[in-house]
């Protein structure tokens, strides 16, 4: 930890006080621990499973505030088709407790280590079928919000400026509580899989995005591979297994990482390695996403046990490419990676994984408020050397109008994040200032582009 002192964001400066967390309960100890006369250090950043790549819930001086403890579903409403949980539920758990009920979450998701209020508050997308939906917040059709003075905000369909401005807000207008969220009853699709090379996918990903499909891929540059994953409704396809679903995440999210991490470690010869990881990732790959999932629901996808999570020694960076111009990027993606190995030595270990995301403006800082969307997720398990790549990465992104994530975007640039996200962060700014006038959420990170 960091023995300098935070920077300070109120009006008046406080001694810095050590990092100090907070595992509230219940809703009190959530509502004591933010009354404004309590002494807890700020800045106070709520944090749910861990999972940003940033250091938008970190703090060295301050007060984190682990919202794990609140982890009760406290309705599931059959004839209306809603839930209504606490912020801490993981994703797993409450897709579990829908299915059975027969209900399952609108959309496909990924991290279903993810809690509640943190796949609500930031970000959190997956595979999802159709062009509406594609984030988890989009559901959210009401939620209780906890304020920086400990009062109770409840942010419901009439007021949805103030919806929207909640969803995807950072945990930066109040701490989110309690979410009622939008479900359906269990729909099964067909998940059909290809392996394709970058120039014919290139060449299709355009009908690819028009289509009323879930698509998500698997880029391995170094070899000329993708490996999509295309998901379609279709009636009269049977009964959707749990079991393939944990099989394929269980290969993808731990066995190949783990693998790839060995394997940096043993073998110090660079071209034999990454020979070797690549011909590994390409045989697994092509196994689990073509010989064991060919029928699936959300419910089967998402209802595991053993939930995803970024544990497992990754790093990663999350970027966002309009969809018209990605048949051009994908290429661009591929010369990047190649020059960027030839210049400094470094790539990643493990494939990119791609989502299409539908134009959606039921969050004011959407990162496809305006348009379809490809999220590109890149990912590794080498340490030496990711920094670097990683500001190349943010170099690269913007040239191509990348939009950034706040909680996934590394190396992201204070003058890029508000020439991306414009009067839309401009707005966002203003109701900050109201809701939380002396800065007691803001952390330093997301102070410099949000202050």
């Amino acid at each position: 930890m960091s023995a300098t002192t935070a920077r300070t964001f109120s009006s008046s400066r406080r001694q810095a006080v050590p990092l100090a967390e907070l595992v509230p309960g219940n809703i009190t100890q959530l509502q004591r621990a933010l009354e404004a006369q309590r002494a807890v250090a700020g800045p106070i950043r709520p944090q749910g499973a861990g999972t940003a790549s940033t250091d938008c819930n970190r703090v060295d001086k301050g007060t984190v505030l682990r919202l794990a403890g609140l982890d009760r579903i406290v309705n599931i409403d059959t004839y209306n088709h809603t839930v209504t949980a606490q912020a801490g539920v993981r994703l797993g758990k409450l897709a579990r407790a829908l299915a059975e009920h027969g209900l399952e979450f609108v959309g496909g998701y990924d991290l279903e280590n993810r809690t509640v209020g943190g796949a609500v508050a930031a970000p959190c997308f997956g595979p999802c079928i159709g062009r509406r939906g594609s984030y988890f917040s989009s559901h959210a059709v009401s939620l209780k919000l906890i304020t920086v003075n400990g009062g109770t905000l409840n942010v419901t369909p009439e007021r949805d400026q103030l919806l929207g401005a909640v969803r995807m807000s950072y945990g930066m207008l109040g701490v989110i509580s309690e979410a009622t969220l939008r479900v359906r009853p269990i729909r099964t699709f067909s998940a059909s899989h290809r392996r394709v090379s970058i120039e014919r996918f290139a060449s299709v990903i355009n009908t690819l995005a028009c289509a009323d499909i879930g698509l998500k891929f698997y880029l391995m540059p170094y070899r000329d591979r993708v490996y999509l994953d295309l998901r379609r409704y279709e009636p009269d396809l049977g009964t959707a297994y749990r079991t393939p679903w944990s099989l394929k995440d269980w290969g993808e999210s731990t066995v190949l990482p783990h693998v790839f991490k060995s394997l940096n470690r043993v073998l110090p010869i660079p071209s034999v390695r990454y020979r070797l990881i690549d011909s590994i990732g390409e045989k697994a790959y092509g196994l689990v996403n073509t010989r064991f999932v060919t029928v699936g629901s959300n419910a089967a996808g998402q209802a595991r046990s053993r939930s995803q999570n970024r544990s497992n020694g990754c790093r990663y960076s999350t970027w966002c490419f309009p969809a018209a111009d990605f048949s051009m990027i994908v290429r661009a993606y591929r010369e990047f990676c190649e020059d960027t190995l030839a210049r400094s030595r470094y790539r990643c270990d493990l494939p990119a994984v791609g989502h299409l995301l539908g134009q959606d403006s039921t969050a004011l800082l959407s990162p496809s408020f305006d348009e379809t969307m490809v999220a590109l997720t890149t990912a590794s398990t080498a340490e030496k050397g990711w920094d670097d790549f990683v500001i190349d990465l943010a170099e690269f992104a913007e040239r191509w109008g990348g939009m950034p994530i706040f909680s996934q975007s590394r190396a992201l640039r204070f003058d890029y994040a508000h020439q991306a996200y414009a009067d839309r962060l401009t707005m966002f700014r203003k109701l900050r200032r109201r809701l939380d006038p002396d800065n007691r959420l803001l952390s330093p990170f997301l102070g410099q582009y949000c202050l």
